[in-house]
C-alpha cells in the first residue's frame, strides 16, 4: 500500500481528489500564482518610466500649480533679471525678490509637512526646526558673507516679533471669529515651557548689550564677542534639550489637548506626495530661495536709499513678512480648525526656534567665517524683545484664546513696526 505521500510524490493525489469530486489544489494555487503574477505586475508598472513620469508630472501639479500663491513666483526670475539692466533699479530688484520668495518660503513649508508625515514626531520636530525658519537662515548667512551683521540682527528679531504679535495674533483673531461664542483652549503646560525659553533667550541677548553700554568690559570690543559665543553655544545645548524634553521625555505631558481622539486617517489624508518627492521639493526649493536671497541682501541697501525707508524697518518688519509666510498662513488656518495647539506650535515654537536656534547658530556660522556677530542686538532691539516676551507670556497663562487676545496682539504689533520706522541705528554700530 502506498501512503498519502508517496501518492503525491506520484502524482496520484490529483486523481483521489477527482475521484472524491473535489477540486484538486494544484488549480488553487494556479490561482493564487495567478494574483501574485497580477500583485507583481502592478509593482513593476508602477517602476516603469511612464509611471514614474505621470508620478513627477502629478507632483509638480500638487506642489507647483495647486497652490493660489504659487501665482507670485514670476517675480523671482523678474528680480533677476532687473538686477542685471543698467540703471538704478535696486528697490525694484528688492521688492521683487521679496514678493517672488514668499510662495518659494510657503511651499518649503509644505514640503517640510509633508516629510514630517513620513518621518514620525521626533524627527518631524527636528525637520520643522530645520526647515521652519530655512528661510530666514538662508537669508541671514548671505547677509553674514556680506559683513551685514546689522541685517541679520534685526531681520532674526523681526522675525520673532513678527510671529509673536502678528502671526499668533491673528490667528488668535480669526480663530475667535470663527468659533465667537466661546474660548478656546490649548495646552498651557507647552506654552510655559515656551515662553520659559524665550525669557532665557532675553537673558543672552540682554547681558552682551548691557555689558558694551555700561563699559564694563574686561577687553573692550572683545569681551562681548567672546559672551556671545559662550551663551550662543549654551542656548543651542538648552534647544537641543528641549527638542529632546518635548518630543521623547516628556511628550505624552506636552501632547496637544484631545489627541487622543484624533484617528491617523488624518494624517494619512494629509500625505499628498511621495517621502522621496517632499526630499526632491526641499533641495530645489532651498536652492532657489538661495539665489534670490542673494539679489535681496545686495538689494537691501539701495532700496533704503531708493524707497526713503529706514534700514532698521525694512529688516526687521518686512524681511520677516516673507519668511513668516508659511508660519502666518498655517497658524490662522489651525486656529479655524480650533487646533490650537498646533498654532501655538506653529507661532510661538518657530519663535523659540530662532531665539534658541538659529541665532546662536548664526554666531557660531559667523565665528567660522571670521565676522564677529554677537548677541548684542543694542538697547532699542533688545528692550522691544523682552516687553514683547512679557506681553505674550502674560496673554498665555490662562491656556485660553479669544478675538479680543489676538486683536491686541495686532495692534501690540503695529506699535512695534511704527516705532521702528522712527527708529536709526547709533552711528557708532553702524560697522556692526
Amino acid at each position: 500500500m502506498m501512503g498519502a505521500a508517496d501518492k503525491a510524490e506520484l502524482g496520484f493525489e490529483e486523481e483521489d481528489d477527482m475521484a472524491a469530486g473535489t477540486p484538486p489544489p494544484a488549480r488553487k494555487m494556479q490561482s493564487l500564482d495567478f494574483e501574485h503574477i497580477g500583485s507583481l505586475a502592478a509593482v513593476a508598472e508602477s517602476l516603469s518610466p511612464r509611471s514614474k513620469w505621470r508620478m513627477t508630472l502629478r507632483s509638480i501639479r500638487i506642489v507647483i500649480f495647486q497652490a493660489k500663491i504659487n501665482v507670485l513666483l514670476p517675480f523671482g526670475p523678474l528680480a533677476i533679471t532687473l538686477h542685471y539692466l543698467s540703471g538704478n533699479h535696486q528697490g525694484w530688484v528688492f521688492l521683487f525678490s521679496l514678493v517672488g520668495i514668499t510662495p518659494l518660503a510657503e511651499r518649503l513649508g509644505y514640503a517640510t509637512e509633508q516629510l514630517a508625515c513620513y518621518t514620525g514626531p521626533t524627527i518631524g520636530g527636528l525637520l520643522n526646526a530645520t526647515f521652519g525658519n530655512a528661510t530666514e537662515m538662508i537669508i541671514s548667512i548671505y547677509a553674514l558673507k556680506n559683513g551685514m551683521i546689522r541685517v541679520v540682527q534685526q531681520s532674526l528679531l523681526g522675525s520673532i516679533l513678527s510671529n509673536m504679535l502678528l502671526v499668533l495674533g491673528c490667528a488668535f483673531f480669526a480663530g475667535g471669529l470663527a468659533h465667537p461664542n466661546r474660548d478656546q483652549v490649548f495646552n498651557k503646560a507647552s506654552a510655559v515651557v515656551n515662553s520659559g525659553l524665550l525669557l532665557m533667550a532675553v537673558l543672552g541677548l540682554m547681558f552682551p548689550a548691557v555689558l558694551h553700554f555700561t563699559h564694563s568690559e574686561a577687553h573692550y570690543g572683545k569681551s562681548e564677542v567672546s559672551l556671545s559665543r559662550f551663551s550662543s553655544c549654551i542656548m543651542l545645548v538648552a534647544y537641543a534639550s528641549y527638542l529632546f524634553f518635548q518630543l521623547k521625555s516628556q511628550r505624552s505631558l506636552y501632547s496637544p489637548i484631545g489627541e487622543e481622539e484624533e484617528s491617523t486617517e488624518d494624517e494619512e489624508d494629509e500625505k499628498e506626495i511621495a517621502q522621496g518627492e517632499a526630499i526632491s521639493w526641499l533641495f530645489v526649493l532651498t536652492i532657489w530661495i538661495s539665489i534670490l536671497s542673494g539679489y535681496l541682501v545686495d538689494a537691501i541697501q539701495g532700496a533704503s536709499e531708493s524707497l526713503n525707508m529706514p534700514l532698521a524697518f525694512i529688516s526687521v518688519i518686512l524681511l520677516p513678512i516673507v519668511g513668516n509666510a508659511a508660519e502666518h498662513a498655517s497658524a490662522i488656518m489651525f486656529a479655524m480648525k480650533n487646533k490650537l495647539d498646533i498654532t501655538l506650535g506653529v507661532a510661538i515654537g518657530s519663535s523659540t526656534q530662532i531665539s534658541m536656534f538659529v541665532i546662536p547658530f548664526c554666531v557660531v556660522i559667523g565665528w567660522m567665517m571670521g565676522e564677529e556677530m554677537d548677541l548684542n542686538f543694542q538697547l532699542f532691539e533688545t528692550a522691544t524683545l523682552f516687553i514683547t516676551v512679557l506681553v505674550v507670556a502674560f496673554m498665555l497663562q490662562e491656556g485660553t484664546s479669544n478675538y479680543f487676545k489676538g486683536f491686541m496682539l495686532i495692534l501690540c504689533y503695529l506699535i512695534v513696526a511704527a516705532s521702528f520706522f522712527v527708529h536709526v541705528d547709533p552711528k557708532s554700530s553702524d560697522n556692526k
